[in-house]
């Protein structure tokens, strides 16, 4: 036994004055072995110190450890909501942008108490924007082809604070991202959105433009879908009379003679049709409906030829 006891403390002995062991200690409180590299300080404040210190020389990858510590080892800590919070700074730092996204989501969604959520909505938001302009999202430096993260963040900018100083804008970007993506059905509820439950903002004007620009993107389709023209362009002359003086009427007026144009195309057709099959009578009223509904398309003239065409073929 003794020889035993003799053999266990050379080995201590050795292992003290080796290179791996520097990295352990026991620890008469737990009664265990630790490793000071990997474990937390003794109190989260005290952890978190050392985290905000690497933060503040910028030895970022040093500080991300120390707070996942913290987090690991005090999760319910109001010093756990602010080592989250860094762990976001951090990933904007190093410009991942949608992974300090996630961070600062976190924080709203675990640590509500968190006194910075009204500023990381707004980190959010500008994060949002970044990706609107076309800023990548990236995994190990490589572009992924995913849609377009701001249509999430701004998703949930929204979500976080309904009725917050950035929804109204993030409501309606998110309707411009969703519009980019010709994602139309989308982008217009998104719109709606922005009207029925931001109707006094800056932003409520516009989005009833989009919501006009929606529809006749959708009359425009392969199939051209009247009743989506003639929506978009009541919408088009409810702006105008609306917003006489705002800069995108000049705009809504030249969308009402284009879709004014789609719709004299449309009814010369069906006029052709209809004299095709030698039903003349319902010809004419589509003829006659172009010259009194559009008189300056270039279709009111070919209208009146038609109907000058069918004059004759009557005597």
């Amino acid at each position: 036994m003794k020889r035993l006891v003799i053999l266990f403390l050379i080995l201590l002995t050795a292992l003290s004055q080796s290179p791996a062991y520097a990295y352990w200690i026991w620890t008469p409180k737990t009664g265990k072995w630790v490793n000071p590299k990997t474990s937390a300080k003794p109190t989260p404040k005290e952890q978190f110190e050392v985290g905000k210190g690497f933060y503040d020389a910028k030895k970022y990858e040093d500080a991300q450890r120390e707070f996942k510590k913290l987090l690991k080892a005090f999760p319910k800590s109001v010093e756990a909501a602010e080592s989250q919070y860094y762990l976001g700074l951090i990933e904007e730092a190093r410009e991942n942008l949608y992974e300090a996204f996630q961070a600062y989501q976190k924080v709203i969604d675990k640590y509500p108490f968190s006194e910075r959520i009204p500023e990381m909505i707004e980190r959010e938001y500008k994060i949002g924007e970044a990706f609107m302009a076309g800023h990548k999202r990236k995994a190990l430096g490589v572009p992924l082809p995913v849609d377009n993260p701001a249509i999430e963040i701004f998703t949930k900018v929204v979500e976080n604070s309904t009725y917050g100083p950035v929804a109204a804008a993030a409501q309606y970007k998110l309707g411009l991202v969703l519009q980019g993506l010709l994602r139309y059905y989308e982008a217009e509820e998104a719109f709606n959105k922005v009207v029925s439950n931001y109707p006094d903002s800056e932003w409520a004007a516009a989005a009833k433009y989009q919501i006009a620009t929606c529809r006749a993107a959708v009359s425009r389709g392969p199939e051209y879908d009247q009743w989506a023209s003639g929506d978009a362009k009541k919408k088009f002359e409810e702006f105008v009379q609306e917003h006489p003086e705002a800069v995108l009427s000049a705009d809504a007026e030249k969308n009402i003679e284009n879709l004014r144009e789609k719709e004299a195309e449309a009814s010369f057709d069906i006029a052709r049709f209809y004299e095709k099959q030698k039903a003349f009578d319902a010809a004419k009223i589509y003829y006659n409906g172009i010259i009194s509904d559009c008189p300056q398309s270039k279709w009111a003239s070919k209208a009146l030829e038609r109907l000058q065409v069918l004059e004759k073929k009557n005597k």
